[in-house]
């Protein structure tokens, strides 16, 4: 009889955990494996924005890598970025799957030879459409489009955004603000501006801790708390998405 292998991701954390994710969550990588995990698989905390990364040697013993968000921009020089870039490229040459989320979205386009900067109209924060592209190339991992809605709702928070996706690149979503909501390359590199992971309660935290720093005007945060307020992201779509592009399943089928 057949045993399968034990299936093994690791998460490339890219920021320090809030005092709320850590009281309410344990952290973020527990938001993330409940995110993103199923049962019989083994997950595996990198704090790279602490200068923690997996060792060469271990890479080819993993299924996935996910890159999470980050206040840091994705464009800056500090050292554990510089890393984190030629680390995408080696994941990218092993056609490892990278799922990047927000800021890891964006690395990964640097990393990966595309542009980033910040965004022209400014902060993006709360409940957005994302228009999925309807004509996606066959070997894409959202080949079932049709069992796919044409929108999804997701929560956003960033003030950057990919200017110029990677060669070979194919954007598959965008919103009225933001150009490149998601992209794909070659099946293995899954880009996603917005946060399929976050609930209502940790971006309302975030925009109380945006507000607090000055980050974000008083009028700014209550129209983004007001959209939480009206509206849920649609979570179980992205998060299957997510799993179905982790776990290499080929079909997506979304009973909505």
């Amino acid at each position: 009889m057949k045993v399968e292998r034990e299936r093994r991701y690791a998460l490339l954390l890219a920021a320090k955990d809030s005092e709320y994710v850590k009281k309410v969550y344990g952290g973020y990588f527990n938001v993330f494996v409940a995110a993103f995990g199923e049962e019989g698989e083994r997950w595996d905390l990198f704090r790279v924005v602490d200068g923690e990364f997996p060792e060469t040697s271990e890479l080819q013993d993993y299924d996935g890598f996910v890159v999470s968000g980050s206040p840091y921009d994705a464009y800056g020089n500090d050292h554990w970025i510089i890393k984190l870039c030629f680390l995408l490229q080696t994941l990218d040459a092993m056609e490892k799957k990278v799922l990047g989320i927000c800021f890891g979205h964006q690395v990964l386009c640097r990393a990966l030879g595309g542009k980033v900067g910040k965004a022209c109209t400014g902060w993006d924060i709360g409940l957005r459409k994302v228009n999925i592209v309807n004509d996606l190339s066959p070997f894409s991992f959202l080949d079932d489009l049709d069992e796919i809605p044409a929108a999804l709702s997701i929560i956003e928070c960033h003030q950057d955004e990919v200017w110029e996706v990677p060669l070979g690149a194919q954007v598959i979503a965008f919103s009225d603000k933001t150009g490149v909501e998601m992209f794909t390359i070659g099946g293995h590199v899954l880009g996603i501006q917005g946060h399929p992971e976050y609930t209502n309660d940790i971006l309302s935290n975030l925009i109380d801790r945006l507000l607090n720093n000055n980050s974000i005007e008083l009028g700014f945060a209550e129209n983004a708390r007001f959209g939480l307020q009206k509206a849920e992201p649609d979570r179980k779509c992205w998060e299957k998405i997510c799993r179905n592009f982790l776990k290499d399943r080929s079909i997506i089928k979304l009973n909505l």
